[in-house]
């Protein structure tokens, strides 16, 4: 991967909206591509990521671009654990262990 500055001002736009809005997610602009990319992944809910891109300087990234720049060795935050998605209601976890 060419050199990337994880220090620029970063835009990260959602997905087209397509029949529902996509709650709690619309276009954000970052101090910092970093910040950026650490919302992206631990933040967003894996359907607003999927089709979202990250737009730094000209240069745009996908999802799979997202995911490379936050699994890199030179990016710069500490990384936390995502947040487990939510378990629809009257779905039975022990429904198996019977």
């Amino acid at each position: 991967m060419a050199a990337f500055s994880y220090n620029t001002a970063a835009e990260l736009f959602p997905a087209a909206i397509r029949k529902k809005k996509r709650a709690g997610f619309a276009y954000r602009r970052f101090g910092t591509a970093a910040e950026a990319v650490r919302f992206a992944i631990e933040e967003l809910p894996a359907d607003s990521l999927n089709g979202a891109y990250l737009q730094v300087d000209e240069a745009r990234f996908d999802q799979s671009g997202i995911r490379t720049l936050y699994e890199s060795q030179d990016f710069p935050l500490e990384r936390r654990p995502r947040a487990p998605e939510p378990v629809p209601a009257g779905t039975d976890a022990n429904a198996d262990a019977a």
